[in-house]
């Protein structure tokens, strides 16, 4: 009991890790990057995964399990607005591993798991559109993009280079006004959206490796 709360732990510290790496180093992340902002030892990491892509395979899974839990929350949420502030909000703020596309290899475990946060996520789009709270074109795939675009903070990522430690409260607090008027984008308008609506296409080729 003792030793898988232990990983557990050191499951969540590998995704944080991860999601923080990634958002600096992109397609370059390192193992040892991960294991040293985790505070994990990389032997003792490579003795439970085998290769770079075993983990990386297992810390997509964490991530579809923690977006999934975010959408099963947010439709907990009797208001059909409120949770889907929720969800964007909880989902910008756990980041993003988008930049391993194309880097790993899609095990059933993952379609799995990927399938059951989609329909959770839809599930939450549909409600919104439902009650007439979310503009009629924006689509789940805008969203997804949406918290794409704002997980993803350079003010923040150069203080932390820096070292200036005493600026990041602040800018944490712009970032959080920054999300809530990109949301309040979403509400219903008579101003249409420009261009065609994307397709979901643009989230599973990428992920599609050559």
């Amino acid at each position: 009991m003792a030793r898988r709360a232990e990983a557990e732990r050191n499951d969540r510290a590998l995704l944080e890790a991860a999601r923080e790496v990634i958002a600096v180093d992109g397609a370059h992340t390192s193992v040892a990057s991960i294991a040293a902002r985790a505070g994990v030892g990389i032997g003792s990491l490579y003795r439970r995964y085998s290769s770079k892509t075993a983990l990386f395979q297992h810390l997509v899974e964490l991530a579809l399990d923690q977006w999934t839990e975010i959408a099963e929350q947010s439709l907990a949420d009797d208001d059909p607005w409120n949770g889907l502030v929720h969800y964007i909000s909880s989902a910008v703020g756990s980041g993003s591993l988008a930049p391993l596309a194309g880097m790993v290899t899609f095990t059933d475990a993952m379609t799995e798991k990927n399938t059951r946060s989609d329909k959770a996520f839809e599930a939450l789009i549909d409600r919104a559109h439902r009650a007439g709270v979310l503009r009629r074109d924006v689509t789940a795939v805008d969203v997804l993009l949406l918290v794409e675009q704002l997980s993803k903070s350079p003010l923040i990522e150069h203080l932390q280079q820096q070292g200036r430690d005493d600026l990041l409260d602040a800018a944490r607090n712009a970032q959080r006004r920054v999300i809530a008027i990109a949301v309040a984008g979403l509400r219903p308008s008579d101003q249409p959206m420009p261009g065609a609506q994307p397709t979901m296409d643009l989230f599973t080729e990428r992920w599609t490796t050559s």
